[in-house]
């Protein structure tokens, strides 16, 4: 399964927003520094979803706010 993920790195606290068939909104807590959002993004999506987190792979977007991740279920 792909989705889409808009990320909003250095909120408040980590939370996952459903936005449309396939879309989140993703918040997190860590900076974008040395990929640090990234990390963070796939732990928090692999809570979400209730996967391992080398089940989530992001293919698209590293180092935008907008990124597609595969999901291995």
């Amino acid at each position: 399964m792909r989705i889409y993920v808009k990320v909003n790195p250095r909120s408040s606290k980590n939370e996952v927003t459903k936005t449309g068939e396939g879309e989140y909104k993703v918040k997190l807590t860590a900076p974008p520094v040395d990929g640090k959002a990234n990390i963070m993004l796939l732990k928090v999506l692999s809570e979400h979803f209730g996967v391992s987190r080398s089940s989530l792979k992001i293919v698209g977007g590293k180092s935008a706010r907008i990124k597609m991740v595969d999901i291995d279920e």
